[in-house]
């Protein structure tokens, strides 16, 4: 998600609003984009937002409610671009699943780390979204475990992974790496440590999957089903 939020920052060093003219959600999408990296999230205003489009802060108000659901928008393309970019994961040739698995967790990791040390800012914006509409960041977790889910359903195919409930799975192993998917969020370890510590956690997940997980199935369906 954090990643693809700075990936489309153009021209980081002025403030304009140059894109998507004819689509007065995009144009402002695109100047808060820029504004929230350049100054801050708290830092920056409705008004202010308003000037960089050219229109009043009355005209602005008309397409968001407030400054809050304007980083939600910018975080949520930036959600369903990670998901499409992993789900090429499941596509590549070539791959068993336990390598596809680790594949998904590193890209995650290596990706959103790079990215937030670059821009720091943004980890203020993330915590602000996510504090405030955890619905928001329950979704992009959502589009991230039916790729998890998927990659634990090809090890099921092939027989190189046992596990009855792929669903109940991909939620545990989510669960499990969360600390890798926003790191900054949760620790200023090095991504050196945070690789050895992912790849531990990632030998640990793969040797359950292979081994067979007769009893990794959601305890709520179990006792539903009794």
């Amino acid at each position: 998600m954090i990643e693809r939020f700075v990936e489309c920052l153009p021209g980081r060093s002025t403030i304009t609003c140059m894109t998507a003219q004819d689509d007065p959600h995009q144009k402002i999408i695109a100047a808060a984009k820029k504004r929230f990296t350049h100054y801050g999230y708290t830092k920056t205003t409705m008004a202010e937002l308003a000037v960089d489009c050219d229109m009043s802060p009355g005209n602005l108000y008309r397409y968001f409610a407030g400054k809050l659901d304007i980083a939600e928008a910018i975080c949520r393309e930036a959600s369903v671009q990670t998901a499409d970019d992993l789900q090429r994961i499941l596509t590549s040739s070539g791959r068993s699943a336990s390598e596809r698995l680790h594949d998904f967790l590193f890209m995650d990791l290596r990706e959103t780390f790079h990215k937030l040390e670059e821009d720091p800012k943004i980890v203020e914006m993330a915590q602000i979204v996510t504090a405030e509409r955890p619905e928001f960041h329950n979704e992009g977790l959502a589009r991230e475990r039916e790729v998890l889910c998927r990659i634990v359903e090809l090890g099921n195919l092939s027989g190189e992974f046992d596990v009855p409930d792929p669903e109940f799975a991909a939620e545990m192993i989510q669960a499990a790496t969360l600390k890798f998917s926003y790191p900054q969020l949760f620790t200023r370890l090095p991504l050196a440590k945070l690789e050895r510590e992912l790849e531990g956690v990632y030998q640990i997940v793969v040797a359950g999957l292979k081994a067979g997980c007769a009893a990794c199935v959601d305890p709520e369906k179990v006792a539903v089903e009794a």
